[in-house]
């Protein structure tokens, strides 16, 4: 079956997905853009998602190059060319083509591109229900202004290909303090052996991941205790459980440290529950849980 992309207005062979070498994206990273899971045909998150791409937008003053609802027409359009059950439809704007120059270009039109990912199993099937995996500690190098969702990802390119040289699955961010600020793709969470969960607060400092607000409302729903404050990579290892949160991989238990095992090196009892509830939440008929703001 082909594969399309979508590119400025039109859908595409996805082999033939391309666009002009000036393009700012490519030459300053000048660009944002967001993944939206889909899982059973769902997008989970939608609003949330895209919402989030409107702050990008306005934060980096970028002109938005549709309406909203022309925007997640193009979104379902795709995903049904591309006859996607399960996987991910991802979508970066950037500021457009022009000649090489630091300074905004004028009269610009934005550039618009989509592509869409298969997984063969929804995330919540990819790891069996003993399972968890391992994270390594790095310093954080990135610039100050995280909450954004910029295409300015080499740190975090970095970080993963580190990450992979251990063995690791992902790599969690070490601000000068020594706390965690975030991994390179998801957002980090402990539960204190007082059975708190605990994630950094979402300022500068983090990207506020959709699928952190909606893991929170869960918390807030199912009446766990929670709290947002930073914690350092020692407490991490002392707690009685970790996991991370993202888009791509929901609610995913962590079992090791810097290769320290967490508590007893299996997944926890609330990171269990709470992958749970993610999971029949993506699956129901409103998969929008999202704590705006």
């Amino acid at each position: 079956m082909p594969r399309f992309a979508y590119v400025n207005g039109r859908y595409v062979p996805h082999g033939d997905a391309a666009v002009h070498i000036e393009d700012r994206g490519f030459q300053f990273a000048d660009g944002v853009y967001e993944v939206v899971s889909i899982h059973r045909g769902r997008l989970v998150d939608e609003a949330g998602h895209l919402d989030r791409l409107e702050r990008s937008l306005n934060e980096l003053r970028l002109q938005a190059p549709m309406t909203r609802r022309a925007l997640a027409l193009v979104m379902r359009e795709l995903i049904r060319r591309n006859r996607l059950h399960n996987g991910l439809i991802y979508l970066q704007i950037t500021r457009g083509v022009a000649p090489r120059d630091f300074k905004f270009p004028k009269g610009v039109a934005p550039t618009l591109v989509m592509t869409t990912k298969r997984n063969a199993r929804a995330p919540a099937a990819t790891l069996r229900d003993d399972e968890g995996v391992s994270v390594v500690s790095i310093p954080d190098i990135r610039w100050k202004r995280r909450d954004i969702k910029t295409v300015a990802l080499l740190p975090q390119a970095l970080g993963k290909q580190q990450a992979a040289d251990a063995g690791a699955f992902e790599a969690w961010q070490v601000d000068d303090d020594g706390n965690v600020t975030e991994g390179c793709s998801s957002n980090a969470w402990i539960v204190t052996k007082d059975g708190v969960l605990v994630t950094r607060p979402a300022t500068n400092d983090i990207l506020n991941g959709i699928t952190r607000r909606s893991v929170l409302a869960i918390a807030a729903r199912e009446g766990y205790e929670f709290q947002e404050r930073p914690f350092s990579v020692a407490e991490a290892q002392e707690a009685r459980e970790a996991f991370l949160t993202s888009a791509t991989t929901y609610v995913t238990p962590i079992t090791r440290i810097d290769g320290q095992p967490v508590a007893n090196g299996h997944p926890g009892s609330l990171s269990s529950a709470l992958r749970g509830h993610y999971v029949a939440f993506a699956e129901s008929d409103r998969a929008e849980l999202y704590i705006a703001g």
